[in-house]
C-alpha cells in the first residue's frame, strides 16, 4: 500500500530551493518564524554531494527546521522521512529528525513521541544519513508512534549541542513504506495502526472500533499481545486473530463476520471462557442466530453459570442455537454435589410451598427435594430467604406436617437455571460429556419449546436432563442418546435419570438411552414418547428392573408409540398429587399405548411392561388404549404384561370406563389378556346357571363388569336333547375377585357359546 501512488495523497515537503519561506524555524505551524530572510540561513544552488541544499548556521540551543507544509499520516499508514546532511565548518552538531502532531482541529497532539534517535556528526564533509518512522501505531522500528489522534505532522529535523557551527541539508524525503509492515500485502487492516497497544492493560476497545470502521471489506488483524477491551466491541469485519483479548465479564465481544467458536477460542486463548463469551455473543448479537462450535471439544472444569456469562439478560425467548462441538468435564471439587438438610412443613393449602424452612439461605435453587411423602424429581424452583419459604417444581404426594428434607444440588456441565424464562433455544449435533463426574444440562425455571436434537448426553453422574420448573414447556427431544455411567451396576444400585420434565406438551422421539434408573420421568400431560429405544437390564439372574418410561399425571393425555421398551416398564402414577384420594376429576386417564416392542430377559415371573401405581383410594382407568404391542419374555415366563402396584393403594375396578386391550401379541406371558376378552365356554351337563371364568385373563385382574355378546357356537339343548332357542340372561361381577359371569338361562341346557366380557362400562 502506497498512499501516494493509490490516492494521490501528497507526502513530500517542498524543496529547499521552492523558498524558504516554507521552512520554519519554529514547529511549522501558521505564524511561526520561517527561513525566508534568515542571517543563518541560505540556499546552495550547487555542492558537490547535494544538487541543491540549504546552508544553516546553529544559532539556538535547539534549532529547528520544520516543513510549513501538513502531511498527513492516516490510519495504518507508516512514513519514512530521510535527511541527508553534512558538517561544513564550526562546532559539530548533534541532528535527529523531529515533528509536531496535530489533530482534526489544529491542535497539538501531545503525550506522544515527536523525535527520533539522535545522531552526532564526527567529521567535516562527510554526509550522513538520518531515517526516522513516524505512524500510528506501536510496531517494532516505528520511532514516533503519534496513534490516532494525530492527523498531520510537520516534518524537519533539530540540531543540538554547541551553537556555532554550519551545515548542509539535503531537500527532506517522505515516503509512504506502509508496505513493509503488511504481510504478504494481504487485505487487512492491523488494529495496531489505529493505536492498540496490546499490553494486557491499556484500554484497546477504541483501536478495535477504529480499525473495524476503516476496514471497508478488509479483514481486521490483531497481532502477538495481549490486548485489554474495557468496553463492548463490534467487528463487522471479518477478523483474524494472532495475539488475545482480555475483558470485564459484563463487556461482550461481538463477531460479526466471524461468528464461531473457533474464533472466539483464538480471540481469548481459552476455550472454556471463549465458550462463555460466544454465548453471551449469541444472545446479544441479532445477525446469528446460532454458534457453531465448529468441531471443537471443549474441556470445562466447572459448570457453566450461562446465564452469568449474560449478565445483562434474564430471560431470552429469541431462537437461538448452539451446535457442531463437545463439551468435556474436567474431574475437579467444582462439581461436587451440595447438600444441605433442613426442617420444613408442609400444607395441602399451598401445595407448591415448604414454609418456615430453616436454613433457607443455603438451600440452592435448583436442587432435587427428598423426604418422606416426596415424589420423584421434585426441585426447588425458587426461594424467599426472609419468609423462609421454598417454591416446589410440584406437590407433595404424602408430606403434610413439619419434617426434615434433603435439598442436593446436583452440577451440571451447562446449567440454564439462573434464567426466568428461555424459550425457543436449541442445541443440535453436540456431545455433552460428563465423564461421571456431572450431570448434563439443566433447563430454566420457565420456558417454552426447549430442543435437544441430535445430541449426545454421555455419562452423566445424576441427571442428563433436568427441569426445575416449567421450562420445559413443550420441550422436544429428538435423535439423541443417552449414556449411563452406571452400565457395571446391577438395576437396584442404579440412580441415574436421563430426562425429567413438569410441565406439558414433552415430545420424545427417536431417541436410545440405556442403563439408567430411569429413562423419563413426565409430571405433566399431553406427552408424546414415540420410536425410543431405551433399556435397563443388568446380569442377574431374575433380577429386579425399574421403570424405563414414568408418567405422574393421573390425567396423561399422552401417547407411547412405537418405542422398544427393554427390561423396563411404563410405570403410570399420582406421585405428584397433593390429594391421591380421588374425589373428582377423571383419575388415570387418556393413555395411548400403542405398537411398541416390550422385550425382557432372565426377570422374575412378577414382572410386567405395564404397572399403574395409585397413590390414594378411589382412583381407577378412564379412557385407556394399549393396542398392538409386542410382550415377550426370554429366559423365563413372566405372569402378566400389565398390572397394578398396591404399595400405597389399589385402583377402583367398579368405576373402570373406556379401556381397550386389543390387538396385543404375547409371548412367554401367562396370562394373555385381552379387553373385552373373547372367552368360549362349554357346559357339558344341562345346569341352567352356567358360571364363565376369566381366567386371569382380564387385563389389570379387573372385574367382569360387561358382557359385549353371547353367540351359541352350536345348538343349545337341554338334557334330553330338545333345541332351546332362548339366550340367557348375565349376572355380572361374579366371584370374590368379581372376574366371573353367571349366563342363567330359562331351563337347564348344555352346549357351547362364545361371549366378550369387559372391565369397563
Amino acid at each position: 500500500m502506497n498512499k501516494a501512488i493509490t490516492e494521490g495523497v501528497v507526502l513530500m515537503p517542498p524543496s529547499f530551493a521552492e523558498g524558504l519561506d516554507q521552512w520554519s524555524s519554529g514547529n511549522g505551524t501558521p505564524g511561526s518564524d520561517t527561513y525566508d530572510g534568515a542571517v543563518n540561513a541560505a540556499l546552495v544552488a550547487a555542492d558537490q554531494d547535494f544538487a541543491g541544499c540549504l546552508e544553516l548556521q546553529k544559532t539556538d540551543t535547539t534549532q529547528k527546521l520544520r516543513s510549513m507544509g501538513k502531511t498527513p499520516l492516516l490510519p495504518g499508514c507508516y512514513l519514512q522521512i530521510i535527511v541527508r546532511i553534512k558538517a561544513m565548518s564550526g562546532a559539530l552538531p548533534t541532528v535527529r529528525i523531529a515533528g509536531w502532531a496535530g489533530d482534526s482541529a489544529d491542535n497539538h497532539v501531545g503525550g506522544v513521541t515527536e523525535t527520533a534517535a539522535a545522531t552526532t556528526l564526527t567529521s567535516y564533509g562527510e554526509v550522513v544519513e538520518l531515517r526516522a518512522i513516524v505512524g500510528t501505531g506501536d510496531r517494532g522500528g516505528v520511532d514516533m508512534v503519534w496513534g490516532v489522534a494525530a492527523e498531520y505532522g510537520h516534518f524537519g529535523l533539530d540540531l543540538t549541542g554547541a551553537n556555532g557551527g554550519v551545515v548542509r541539508i539535503d531537500d527532506v524525503e517522505i515516503n509512504d513504506i506502509t508496505g513493509v509492515f503488511l504481510r504478504d500485502m494481504l487485505s487487512q487492516v492491523d488494529v495496531r495502526d489505529y493505536g492498540a497497544l496490546g499490553d494486557g492493560v491499556s484500554d484497546d476497545s477504541a483501536a478495535f472500533d477504529a480499525a473495524d470502521a476503516d476496514a471497508d471489506g478488509r479483514r481486521v488483524f490483531v497481532p502477538a499481545g495481549v490486548y485489554h477491551l474495557g468496553s463492548s466491541v463490534t467487528l463487522d469485519s471479518e477478523v483474524a486473530f494472532e495475539g488475545t483479548v482480555t475483558m470485564p465479564d459484563d463487556k461482550m465481544l461481538l463477531l460479526t463476520k466471524s461468528f464461531d467458536l473457533p474464533h472466539y477460542i483464538d480471540a481469548f486463548g481459552d476455550e472454556e471462557l471463549a465458550f462463555r463469551k460466544a454465548f453471551q455473543a449469541l444472545l446479544n448479537n441479532a445477525d446469528h442466530e446460532s454458534l457453531d462450535m465448529g468441531g471443537r471439544k471443549v474441556t470445562v472444569t466447572g459448570p457453566i453459570d450461562l446465564q452469568a456469562a449474560v449478565p445483562n439478560k434474564g430471560s431470552y425467548s429469541t431462537r437461538r442455537v448452539v451446535r457442531n462441538g463437545q463439551l468435556e468435564a474436567s474431574p475437579g471439587a467444582a462439581w461436587d454435589t451440595d447438600v444441605v438438610t433442613s426442617q420444613a412443613s408442609y400444607s395441602l393449602s399451598d401445595p407448591k410451598k415448604l414454609t418456615g424452612v430453616n436454613n433457607v439461605a443455603n438451600v440452592p435453587v435448583g436442587a432435587l427435594v427428598e423426604g418422606v411423602g416426596v415424589g420423584r424429581e421434585v426441585y426447588v424452583t425458587d426461594k424467599k430467604t426472609g419468609a423462609q419459604e421454598i417454591t416446589l417444581s410440584g406437590p407433595l404426594y404424602d408430606a403434610v406436617g413439619t419434617q426434615n428434607f434433603t435439598f442436593r444440588d446436583f452440577k451440571y456441565l451447562l446449567d440454564f437455571s439462573g434464567f426466568t424464562n428461555l424459550s425457543k433455544f436449541s442445541l443440535s449435533d453436540l456431545e455433552v460429556q460428563c465423564e461421571g463426574v456431572c450431570s448434563g444440562i439443566r433447563l430454566a425455571v420457565t420456558g417454552v419449546a426447549f430442543h435437544l436434537r441430535d445430541c449426545f448426553i454421555s455419562r452423566p453422574k445424576d441427571r442428563g436432563v433436568t427441569s426445575i420448573g416449567s421450562g420445559c414447556q413443550g420441550m422436544l427431544i429428538d435423535r439423541c442418546q443417552f449414556l449411563s455411567d452406571e452400565n457395571d451396576l446391577d438395576v437396584d444400585e442404579r440412580t441415574s435419570i436421563a430426562i425429567n420434565a413438569n410441565a406439558n406438551d414433552v415430545k420424545l422421539r427417536n431417541n436410545r438411552a440405556e442403563k439408567f434408573r430411569h429413562f423419563a420421568v413426565l409430571a405433566g400431560s399431553n406427552n408424546v414418547v414415540m420410536a425410543n429405544h431405551f433399556f435397563q437390564g443388568d446380569g442377574v439372574s431374575g433380577g429386579v428392573r425399574t421403570a424405563g418410561l414414568v408418567l405422574s399425571a393421573s390425567y396423561c393425555s399422552s401417547t407411547v408409540t412405537s418405542n422398544y421398551v427393554d427390561n423396563c416398564f411404563i410405570e403410570w402414577t399420582n406421585e405428584h398429587d397433593p390429594s391421591p384420594d380421588f374425589v373428582s376429576g377423571f383419575s388415570f386417564a387418556a393413555m395411548s399405548i400403542a405398537d411398541n416392542i416390550f422385550l425382557s430377559g432372565d426377570v422374575a415371573p412378577w414382572f410386567s411392561y405395564i404397572v399403574v401405581k395409585p397413590h390414594g383410594s378411589g382412583h381407577f382407568l378412564n379412557g385407556v388404549n394399549v393396542t398392538g404391542n409386542m410382550f415377550r419374555s426370554i429366559n423365563g415366563t413372566i405372569d402378566r404384561a400389565e398390572r397394578v402396584d398396591t404399595t400405597f393403594s389399589d385402583l377402583d375396578y367398579t368405576r373402570f370406563k373406556n379401556v381397550t386391550f386389543a390387538g396385543n401379541t404375547f409371548h412367554a406371558v401367562t396370562y394373555q389378556v385381552m379387553n373385552p376378552l373373547r372367552l368360549r365356554h362349554s357346559e357339558g351337563s344341562a345346569a341352567a346357571t352356567w358360571t364363565v371364568e376369566a381366567g386371569g385373563e382380564l387385563p389389570f385382574e379387573g372385574r367382569a363388569r360387561g358382557v359385549d355378546g353371547i353367540v351359541p357356537l352350536a345348538a343349545i339343548k337341554t338334557g334330553g336333547g330338545t333345541v332351546v332357542h332362548d339366550l340367557p340372561y348375565v349376572q355380572l361381577e361374579q366371584g370374590s375377585k368379581g372376574d366371573k359371569v353367571k349366563l342363567v338361562w330359562s331351563e337347564a341346557v348344555k352346549g357351547e357359546v362364545a361371549l366378550s366380557l369387559r372391565i369397563d362400562t
